[in-house]
């Protein structure tokens, strides 16, 4: 059963308006990722993707990121639009978020956007900002989408969502 969506007001856009098969696009927005008190990137040249029923997923420059933040993991997850995705842990100040973001070496051809981006588990860190507004995680801790003012769900993630 589809859920009822949220209203959108002014400046907003609903989830439920985006795409299926999912749509990446470049979007000049800030994003700063702090952990353990440490700056571990802060860029403005993001790639958005964005998916029915989801929050926006963002995806940030590898070569953004602090020297020795990223350290490739082992963990490795399948995605029916965008490939093979890889696992990294993200270190800092003695802090280490294992599987703390994914990327993927071979995107899909559909998703070149993609190529050498990280995108983040916004739960994991201390802080994740957008334009300067704190980011919330998207319900459920399995999906990494970007929950900020500008968007409204109702939310793939939340209690009773394991069927859309």
């Amino acid at each position: 059963m589809r859920p009822k969506p949220s209203p959108v007001g002014p400046g907003q856009e609903s989830v439920w308006s985006y795409p299926r098969p999912p749509r990446a696009e470049v979007v000049r927005r800030r994003a700063v990722v702090t952990l353990a008190g440490v700056v571990v990137v802060d860029t403005d040249d993001l790639v958005r993707v964005l998916e029915t029923s989801h929050p926006p997923t963002y995806y940030l420059p590898r070569a953004a990121f602090r020297p020795g933040t990223l350290v490739a993991g082992t963990r490795r997850t399948h995605c029916e639009w965008k490939g093979v995705a890889r696992y990294v842990d993200v270190l800092a100040a003695g802090a280490r978020r294992v599987d703390g973001g994914w990327w993927y070496p071979e995107p899909d051809p559909r998703y070149p956007e993609l190529t050498d981006r990280v995108a983040l588990y916004p739960a994991r860190y201390d802080r994740i900002t957008l334009d300067g507004e704190l980011v919330a995680p998207q319900p459920g801790g399995f999906y990494g989408g970007w929950v900020t003012a500008d968007v409204v769900g109702p939310f793939k993630g939340e209690p009773g969502t394991n069927w859309w």
